[in-house]
C-alpha cells in the first residue's frame, strides 16, 4: 500500500498538483504573517506598540482584517471596463504561484526542476506591471490612470538593471538553473555571491524594492498625491488580492536573492530549508525597514537613480564579470 502511494506521488502530474496546493497554502499564511510583522516593525521603528487589541499581542488582527475584506461589497465604478477591472487583481496574483515552482527551498523540495527557472521567474513577475496598467486604465479614474502610468515607467526602467545584474550571476555560474546556482556556492560562506559580487547585490536590492512598489519607491500608489494610485477604485477582496500579491512578490524577489547571493539552503552549519526560509525573511525585514525609515523620493529622482546610476553600474559590473570569467576559464 505504501509503495503504491509513493509511486503515485512520484508521478509528474501528481507532484505538480501537490506543489501548487502547498504553494497556495503557503502564500495565504505568508500574507497573514507579513501583515502582522510589518505592523509590528512599523510600530517598533515609530516607537509605538502596533496592533495589540485583537487577540494576544494583536496576533488575530490580520485575521480580522481579512474577514473585513471578505465582507466588503465588490463594486465596479460607473464607466469602468468591467472585464478588465475584474481581471486585473487576478492577473496580479496568479503569476506568483508559477514563480515558486522552480524555487529550490532544499535539495528535496523543488516544485519543478528546470534549466531555465530563472528566466521563468523573471518572465512571470513582469506580468504584474500589466495587471497594474489594466487596473489603472480600466477604473475610469484619473488618479488610478496616473498611478498606472507611473507603475509602467518605473517597472520598465528598473527591470533593466535587475536583468543585467541577474545576467552577471548567470555568466559567473554558467547556468540559469536555480539549483545549480545554489550548488556553485557550497565552498563555505565566503563563496556566497554577496561577497563575490557585492555591487550586484546592492543593485538587485534597490531594483526589486522599486519593482515591488515598496517605499521609498511607492510612487504608483502615493497616498499624498494619488489617493491610492492604481487601486483607488478597488475594495473588498479585489483590493485584498493586490495586497496579497504585493507580499507574495516580496517573498519571491527575496527568495531569488537568497538563491543568487546568499547560498540558498546552505548555512554555516547544517544545510536545509531552515536556512533558506531564514535568509528570505531576513531580506523581507530589510525591505520593511526601508519602508518605515526612508522618505519617498520624487518621480524624477526615482528615474534618475535608475538611468544615471544603477544601469551604468550594472553594465560595468557585467563587463567586469564577463572579463573575469573569460580569464579564469
Amino acid at each position: 500500500m505504501m509503495s503504491q502511494l509513493l509511486s503515485y506521488l512520484s508521478l509528474p502530474l501528481v507532484h505538480l498538483i501537490l506543489s501548487l496546493v502547498v504553494i497556495l497554502a503557503f502564500l495565504g499564511v505568508n500574507g497573514i504573517v507579513l501583515i502582522y510583522v510589518e505592523r509590528k516593525v512599523a510600530g517598533f521603528i515609530q516607537r509605538r506598540p502596533g496592533p495589540y487589541e485583537v487577540g494576544p499581542w494583536g496576533l488575530l488582527q490580520p485575521l480580522a482584517d481579512a474577514l473585513k475584506l471578505l465582507s466588503k461589497q465588490l463594486v465596479t465604478p460607473m464607466g469602468a471596463d468591467k472585464i478588465l477591472f475584474w481581471a486585473a487583481p487576478i492577473l496580479s496574483f496568479a503569476p506568483v504561484v508559477i514563480c515558486f515552482m522552480p524555487m529550490p527551498v532544499s535539495p528535496m523540495f523543488t516544485g519543478m526542476e528546470m534549466n531555465l527557472g530563472l528566466i521563468l521567474i523573471l518572465a512571470f513577475t513582469s506580468l504584474n506591471v500589466l495587471a497594474l496598467c489594466l487596473a489603472g486604465w480600466s477604473s475610469n479614474n484619473k488618479y488610478s490612470l496616473l498611478g498606472a502610468a507611473r507603475a509602467v515607467s518605473q517597472s520598465v526602467a528598473y527591470e533593466i538593471p535587475l536583468l543585467i545584474t541577474v545576467l552577471a550571476i548567470a555568466f559567473q555560474t554558467g547556468s540559469l538553473n536555480l539549483s545549480e546556482i545554489v550548488a556553485s556556492q557550497t565552498k563555505g560562506i565566503w563563496s556566497w555571491n554577496i561577497f563575490v559580487q557585492p555591487i550586484a547585490f546592492i543593485i538587485y536590492i534597490i531594483a526589486v524594492t522599486a519593482e515591488t512598489n515598496r517605499a521609498p519607491f511607492d510612487l504608483p500608489e502615493a497616498e499624498s498625491e494619488l489617493t491610492a494610485g492604481f487601486h483607488t477604485e478597488y475594495a473588498g477582496m479585489h483590493f485584498g488580492l493586490f495586497f496579497l500579491a504585493e507580499y507574495s512578490y516580496m517573498i519571491v524577489v527575496c527568495a531569488v536573492a537568497t538563491v543568487l547571493f546568499l547560498g540558498g539552503w546552505h548555512g554555516p552549519f547544517l544545510s536545509g530549508p531552515f536556512w533558506f526560509i531564514l535568509k528570505t525573511y531576513a531580506l523581507i525585514l530589510v525591505l520593511m525597514w526601508f519602508r518605515w525609515t526612508f522618505p519617498r523620493v520624487r518621480f524624477d529622482q526615482l528615474l534618475n537613480i535608475c538611468w544615471k546610476w544603477l544601469i551604468p553600474l550594472s553594465l560595468i559590473n557585467l563587463v567586469l564579470t564577463a572579463l573575469l570569467v573569460k580569464i579564469v576559464r
